[in-house]
């Protein structure tokens, strides 16, 4: 399969899943994980909500570092890890607007107090379909 066809196949992937674990970690490095709602943009980079108050939001302030698990229906998923930055402004609103397309009922925490957004840069993608024989793997690095 070529480049652009694998770029393909993990977007639709993504595009379609609306959930995913989040693994962020601990100042003292221990791991703690999440179920999220998630957007995404069509550069990989991928979008989550939580509050200020979260455990991840503190695990976010000392380490960006975070790993996501989407899917896993049907045998296929995606492993993703990346670096998460925390949006404001102008890119704020351009990002909501990405996540509430995918996630329109997301947009009723959106006046909550303490949200907080946040945008993932991909360093690593991983894409599993192991109802296949032989499996199909494919790997991106950024």
């Amino acid at each position: 399969m070529d480049k652009e066809s694998i770029h393909k196949l993990i977007s639709e992937f993504i595009e379609k899943n609306k959930l995913a674990t989040l693994s962020t970690v601990t100042a003292d490095g221990k791991p703690e994980a999440a179920a999220i709602e998630f957007g995404g943009k069509n550069n990989f980079e991928l979008i989550f909500d939580t509050i200020d108050t979260y455990r991840k939001y503190k695990n976010l302030q000392s380490n960006k570092n975070v790993a996501f698990v989407i899917g896993w229906d049907d045998d296929v998923t995606v492993q993703y890890e990346g670096i998460a930055q925390e949006l404001s402004g102008d890119e704020l609103e351009e990002y909501k607007k990405k996540y509430f397309e995918k996630n329109p009922k997301a947009k009723k925490w959106e006046n909550v107090k303490g949200i907080r957004y946040f945008k993932v840069i991909p360093k690593w993608i991983r894409y599993s379909d192991l109802k296949k024989n032989p499996w199909e793997i494919h790997e991106l690095r950024f």
